[in-house]
Order: C-alpha cells, then structure tokens, then sequence
C-alpha cells in the first residue's frame, strides 16, 4: 500500500551513514548514485549533447560520475563546475573525469542540461548570479534533469532558498525527501524518479502512497459482514448524501443514514431514518459512524454528534464534525477513527504546529489518537504510531464542492470493511485521486462517485 521511502536531511546522512560502517566507502556510493542517475539520463535522452553543472560538493561530484559514465555512451558530454571541488569524494570523482571543466557563468548552453549543483542539506539559497545562470541554461536547454535535487531546494521543507527553475525530471537518490512531495517544490518538476543506490530504507516510518491491493467479498459475505455504516446527516442533507453514497460504492455492504428530514436524491438501497442518534447508532451491528459532512454547527448538531459518537464505533470524523470535535475534545473519540481535514479545518482543530506538513500531521495523529488525513495535492495520512504516507498529485478539478464529502465516505467504507483505520485511509486517498483521474475535467461529485467502481475493479 505504501512505498518509496520518505526521509528528511537528517535520516538520510543517518541512512549513507549505515551503508559506510557497514565497510562500503564514501567514494563506491557516490559511483553508484552517478550511475543510476547517468543510466536514467542516458535512457531518456540518448546521445543529445549534455551540460552537466557541478557544484563543490558530493552533488557535484555525482555529477563528474554522470558525465564520464554518459561520455563512454557515446553521449557528448561537457561539464561546468562553480570552482574547486571540496570533498574527498567529489574531488576523487572530478580527478577521473579526463575532460575539462568550464565555468558555469561562461559555458555555453546544450540540449540537455544536468544540475549537479548542491542537492540534500542545503541550508541556504544559491548567490542571484548563480541562481540566474542555473535559470538561463535550464530555458536554453531542451531537456533538463536535476540530481537529488533542484537546486535552491530546502530538503525538508519544500520552501525555495532561492529562485529555482523548472526541471523536466527529478532524480532521487536513494529515497525521496520531502521535497519532492511538498509544494512548491513539488511542482518544479513534471517527473519524479527514484534511482536505488541500496540505501536501507525498509524502517523508514514516511513512504510514498501506492496503489493498495483490494480483494472483492468473500463468497459467504453478506450486508453485515461487509460492514454497516451509519451517516448522520443534518442541515445540509445533500453532503451527508454524497458521502452515504460514496460509502456504499466504496465497499460498505450496508449505509444508513440518520436524517431529520428524508433526502430524495438517495438511492432506495440506501436506508434512512430519522431516529434520535442515541437510538439510531445504538445498533451493535454498526461497523463504523460517519459523522461531519453537512451536520451543521450550533449547539445541537454538536449534542447530536456528541450523542452518535457515545456508542462507541469506529468513526470517521469531516467538515463540520472536526469544528464540534473541537469543542468536545479528542476524548470523545473510539480507538479507532479517521479525521480528514482540509489545511482550514486542520490548523482550526490542532492550531500552529511545527515542521512541515508531514510532521504536522504526524502531530496532529500522535495528539489526537487518530489517524489523520490532512488533504490537499498531496494528501498526507498519518498515523498515532508516527506512520505517514504521501499521495502523488492529484487532479486539480478535485477543486470542487462536495469531493471532500466523497473522500469521507471511502475512508468509512474501508475502515468498515479492513477495520484498520491507516490502511483504510490509505486505500481511501488513493481511490479519490484514481476516480478523479478516471473522471478527467470538470466533474462534479456525484460524478467523481460514479467513477469509484471502475477504481476498485482496478485493484482486485
């Protein structure tokens, strides 16, 4: 379900750190971080005449590997550097590059260009004349490829030290950083490879969301088995309906919804009730409460939500559930419940955290004992235990009303059917962002629903 490790400045010097006492040299790491890097290169771009723009450090000295490895291709190849190389190792990957090096304010441009700058740790944005001759060659330049990094990137954060140009590619070394899945630097790039370097990552606790593995009913599955779940609606029904609908496309064997005044638009398969909450989420065969989308705000949407959540099911909290959680504290919460803010919503219910938002989120889970999906283009899901996932981009015409009620559902749908609220999660941000792609531009919610089946027909 998750994969490609996610690890901050720090975890990876700890990670290279562990491979050199394990007895491999600094300088065996670095040939191969160039030669994955160099093969990605070579694949892509073939024999196209190449800049590669090497920096003092061990990001520059990835780059002289690069271009000597791309030169015995065949590949045209000359390399730029800001000055004298500064590392033992980088200074013994420039001594085996035979050819000469220019400096980067005078080389010429070339159809390709590789910015082997300054990648992972770096502290401070690049000086404006170097910043702008990275620029000038990257627009010059037909194909461009940033190692580890762009340059000007802080590693953790995401936050530009400098101005950073557009790159067509981004190769990682050994494992993402959170660069890579945080705007703005996320979208300085149109493509994100990881090129394995044997970096051990396997306990590393932020990994990139993949595509889950589902499995359809079991042949002696029945409504309850597959898992009721129980929506409370309330002043405005038409958000509780469409997460009620996405709950029961999304898997659920059974959705009700506890309404104060029927809502026409349901399917009849969807059951509706107006029974006070105590009464209607009293039913012990309930796998999970849905509570939030739409409910309302006063005094007695919070009794009712306060109410629901007494009878102690699993629960996933959204909208206007997570501002009455506010008032009601984390306390009211089950062992087991999934809260999906959008960043609003978020910094209204945990306040100002520090750290990116990965570590917000992870926070935000620890305080509040719940698995926490804080949305946006790259959803983040994050665990009490300190697990997270990152989604990849998804589609911007998510943009729209009522795509959040949607999410909400699946959440409740899979947490009824796995019980484990951090896969549920997961499988549940990854079928919102796939529905959205199936459903391509300018869709609405209900439509967004409509594309949930084909999702998961993809996944068994």
């Amino acid at each position: 379900m998750t994969g490609l490790a996610i690890l901050t400045a720090t975890e990876m010097r700890a990670a290279e750190q562990a491979v050199f006492a394990s007895g491999v040299p600094e300088y065996a790491l670095m040939e191969k971080a160039g030669a994955a890097a160099a093969d990605i290169i070579w694949r892509a771009g073939g024999k196209r005449d190449t800049l590669v723009l090497c920096g003092p450090g061990n990001n520059g000295g990835d780059g002289f590997v690069i271009a000597r490895i791309l030169r015995g291709h065949g590949v045209p190849v000359r390399v730029a550097a800001t000055g004298e190389s500064r590392t033992p190792s980088s200074q013994q990957a420039r001594a085996l590059w035979d050819g000469p090096v220019e400096d980067v304010f005078t080389a010429s441009p070339a159809t390709q260009l590789v910015d082997a700058l300054f990648g992972t740790g770096l502290t401070r944005g690049l000086d404006k004349a170097l910043a702008e001759r990275l620029s000038a060659l990257a627009d010059d330049a037909s194909k461009t490829y940033a190692i580890d990094l762009p340059s000007g990137i802080d590693t953790d954060s995401g936050a530009p030290l400098s101005d950073v140009p557009h790159f067509n590619t981004c190769i990682s070394l050994g494992a993402l950083k959170p660069a890579h899945v945080l705007d703005p630097s996320a979208s300085r790039f149109d493509r994100l490879v990881c090129a394995d370097i044997d970096i051990p990552t396997q306990n590393a606790r932020v990994r990139l969301l993949t595509a889950p593995h589902l499995t359809a009913p079991a042949k002696d599955a029945h409504k309850y088995t597959r898992g009721l779940v129980a929506v409370l609606a309330g002043a405005m029904p038409g958000a509780a309906a469409l997460a009620a609908l996405a709950a029961a496309h999304g898997g659920a064997g059974y959705v009700k919804v506890g309404a104060p005044i029927p809502i026409p638009s349901l399917p009849h398969a969807i059951v509706q009730n107006d029974d006070e909450p105590a009464d209607a989420f009293a039913d012990p065969r309930i796998a999970v409460s849905l509570i939030g989308p739409g409910l309302g705000r006063d005094g007695a949407s919070i009794a009712r939500m306060a109410s629901a959540l007494s009878a102690g099911h699993r629960a996933v909290i959204d909208a206007d559930g997570l501002l009455a959680l506010k008032s009601l504290g984390f306390a009211v919460l089950p062992q087991c419940a999934i809260l999906t803010p959008h960043a609003g919503e978020f910094e209204a219910l945990f306040g100002p955290l520090e750290g990116n938002p990965i570590m917000q989120a992870q926070t935000a889970a620890a305080q509040s004992g719940a698995v926490v999906v804080l949305k946006g283009a790259h959803s983040i899901v994050a665990a009490p235990d300190g697990r997270a996932a990152v989604s990849r981009p998804a589609s911007s015409w998510l943009s729209t009303a009522g795509t959040g009620d949607v999410l909400a559902g699946l959440c409740a749908a899979r947490l009824a059917v796995t019980h484990d609220p951090f896969r549920a999660a997961c499988e549940a941000v990854w079928l919102h962002g796939e529905a959205a792609r199936r459903a391509g531009a300018a869709f609405v919610a209900d439509e967004l629903i409509a594309q949930v089946p084909a999702a998961i027909a993809s996944r068994l």
